[in-house]
């Protein structure tokens, strides 16, 4: 650690690129020589073609924890015990899927209309114009 007093951080020349405290010291901490070495060769290692390819794998997976525990507040379950936490997780992650495979986009195939209903087809035999549909109203 390196602790610098008030009255040798202030008249400092790189005190703005240091600090952005107007009035209060500067402490620094160095990390061992080992832990140092260490860093700089795993940060060597992340430029590597190699390391991005299997990093690109975990991005994926982290973007899904990410989603579970910001989007669906996973981290503090509903339930007390783990057989009931573990049901929570287990439908919660099948209603993730559920909602991924609905954005999918559609195959090539052209799916058949539904057949109408008995009430649309008494309004379409009586020339009765159909109300629209609610999922389409403000649109």
């Amino acid at each position: 650690m390196a602790r610098f007093t008030k009255s040798q951080c202030r008249p400092c020349p790189a005190r703005t690129r240091c600090t952005t405290t107007a009035d209060s010291a500067r402490t620094v901490g160095f990390p061992p020589r080992e832990l140092r070495d260490l860093q700089l060769r795993v940060r060597a290692e992340q430029q590597t073609p190699d390391w991005k390819t299997r990093y690109a794998v975990r991005s994926g997976v982290e973007g899904t924890v990410n989603e579970f525990a910001h989007g669906h507040g996973i981290r503090h379950c509903r339930y007390q015990g783990q057989p009931k936490t573990h049901l929570q997780h287990v439908l919660t992650a099948i209603a993730v899927n559920i909602e991924r495979l609905s954005g999918l986009p559609p195959t090539e195939e052209t799916p058949s209309p539904r057949p109408p209903t008995a009430f649309q087809t008494f309004l379409d035999q009586n020339g009765i114009p159909r109300s629209k549909s609610w999922r389409t109203l403000g649109s």
